[in-house]
């Protein structure tokens, strides 16, 4: 498939956003429960997820099933002072949210409560398209690839794990040298796992 960047993120958008409510909440209950079945949970402590927007598939469900399991959630937070980079934040069911300038919640910026992100032991990332590969298409703001390329490639880095609709894969998506690749994508169907 030759179709470029642009255009696979439009047409993938729209077909998540055709999906009706019905559709939404079986899936985000369906990707809950495959995480929920996941062998490699058990070893993650330090989890960062964001919040829903745009017709992505609902982290709501997922995030309450993860702190019940008792895990340690954070969320995304834009970089105050570097623009284009992430930091991470705790967040627990009373932070404070905010919303940024892509009107997406995440927590109002509290220091004490930031994690490195190579501390962290998984990362679920938003994406707009991926193929069987493992190559993930974002929003086009670079976000996450700017920020998880500080990551060194050891043993200690993070579980990188996209999470999508089913109808969000395509045959190919074009690759850029600054992407970075995700170790697994899960969809309600199913997860992938690749060797990166």
């Amino acid at each position: 498939m030759s179709s470029s960047r642009a255009e696979l993120r439009t047409l993938t958008r729209q077909r998540r956003r055709a999906l009706s409510a019905a559709e939404q909440l079986q899936a985000a209950s369906a990707l809950a429960a495959q995480l929920l079945s996941w062998p490699q949970l058990a070893q993650c402590q330090q989890i960062a997820l964001y919040l829903t927007n745009d017709g992505e598939i609902s982290t709501q469900p997922l995030l309450h099933a993860l702190w019940a399991a008792g895990k340690t959630l954070h969320l995304p937070v834009l970089h105050p002072v570097v623009p284009g980079y992430l930091l991470f934040q705790q967040f627990s069911a009373d932070t404070p949210l905010r919303l940024n300038k892509f009107a997406i919640g995440e927590p109002q910026l509290n220091c004490s409560q930031l994690t490195p992100v190579q501390q962290l032991d998984l990362i679920l990332t938003p994406l707009v398209a991926f193929d069987a590969l493992g190559n993930r298409l974002g929003m086009g703001g670079g976000f996450y690839d700017r920020t998880l390329s500080q990551l060194k490639p050891d043993a200690s880095r993070p579980l990188l794990m996209g999470l999508a609709h089913q109808c969000q894969q395509v045959p190919q998506v074009p690759v850029e040298a600054w992407d970075q690749p995700l170790s697994y994508i899960a969809t309600p169907e199913k997860i992938w796992q690749f060797s990166q």
